[in-house]
């Protein structure tokens, strides 16, 4: 990783509106607040939000912001702390996810439900995020990182892993799991579903041979398209892929009583399907960020059960084509930006 280009600044790649490329800057490197740290970033996953900001599809109230929220980074300061610098951060690496700030004292923070603050503040849309050399965040929001994993090899588990993680908790102990789009969050979710001995069906893109062998590599019982009915019924399904049109296919394919999870922040317009689909008890639920206690149980979890994620690397002034190769699908597993 390079070191800031000269005393006290930093480059980032910065996000100025909707329909511009992001623009590479160079910026003072920012002091840590109150309750906040400073990380030298060391990795920064690219995740399909990105793409979503990028595009307007989810709005970022106040730009410019660095975009970026699967922040591997090393603690080099901390703010401070009733007048004092405090000390007992630095040096430690952590992870810094999507939720980046919540109030703490509204009924769904009091509720074990801080994923659903309304006043929650998300890094890389409301907090400038990981593709910088350096970056600010929460202190209660950076975790402890599981030995074992290189840098770029972490960082896909703090929002791949994490959202795929909670997605599965709502799926219950379902055996028959289906996964549509087989991209970072899936290629981790299977790995964590083979070891509770689930069977995993894959749906891609058709004609996307790469990732559906990809997913039979991963143990994977099945790999197709998205329009093909799968060998047997499944007991539950989740969507990352953000097309609504894949919600009433999933549907269709549950076995009475399964449950369909829409894993993403943003997807269009699902189109009517008919209540037969809907019938015998079957559930259509979405998923909305992370809570702590996820962080807390996937990071502790990917590491007993032997999570690998499978990463191609970028260099932060290439931040913008690894967006474009995530749109077009030019890579298996998922992509890293490492300044």
């Amino acid at each position: 990783m390079s070191h800031p280009t000269q005393a006290g600044t930093m480059r980032a790649m910065v996000f100025e509106g909707v329909g511009a490329p992001l623009r590479p800057v160079e910026r003072p490197i920012p002091r840590p607040g109150p309750g906040q740290l400073l990380l030298r970033v060391a990795a920064c996953g690219v995740c399909r939000t990105d793409l979503h900001l990028l595009d307007g599809e989810v709005e970022i109230a106040s730009p410019p912001r660095i975009l970026g929220h699967q922040i591997v980074g090393t603690v080099v300061s901390e703010g401070r702390t009733g007048g004092r610098e405090g000390g007992g951060e630095i040096g430690r690496r952590v992870g810094v996810p999507w939720l980046g700030w919540t109030c703490g004292e509204c009924v769904y923070c009091r509720g074990g439900r801080e994923n659903l603050c309304p006043s929650a503040r998300f890094t890389g849309r409301d907090i400038d995020g990981g593709m910088a050399e350096y970056a600010v965040a929460d202190a209660r929001y950076c975790f402890a990182l599981p030995h074992g994993y290189p840098d770029e090899q972490a960082a896909p588990l703090l929002c791949a892993g994490l959202i795929g993680y909670r997605a599965l908790r709502m799926c219950g102990h379902a055996p028959r799991l289906g996964l549509y789009g087989f991209g970072a969050s899936a290629h981790i979710l299977a790995q964590v579903a083979r070891s509770q001995e689930r069977r995993v069906f894959a749906f891609t893109r058709s004609g996307d041979d790469a990732a559906q062998a990809f997913a039979l590599e991963l143990g994977a019982a099945w790999a197709g398209s998205s329009e093909d009915r799968p060998p047997e019924e499944l007991d539950a399904a989740i969507v990352f892929a953000p097309d609504g049109a894949l919600v009433p296919l999933a549907l269709r394919a549950l076995a009475p009583g399964g449950t369909v999870v829409c894993a993403g922040i943003h997807m269009s317009d699902i189109p009517s399907f008919p209540y037969s689909s809907l019938w015998q008890e079957r559930v259509v639920r979405s998923v909305a960020n992370l809570t702590r206690t996820d962080a807390a149980e996937m990071l502790d979890l990917a590491p007993r059960v032997g999570v690998r994620t499978r990463v191609s690397t970028y260099g932060l002034t290439d931040a913008g084509a690894a967006l474009e190769d995530l749109r077009a699908g030019r890579f298996t597993g998922a992509a890293v930006i490492v300044p």
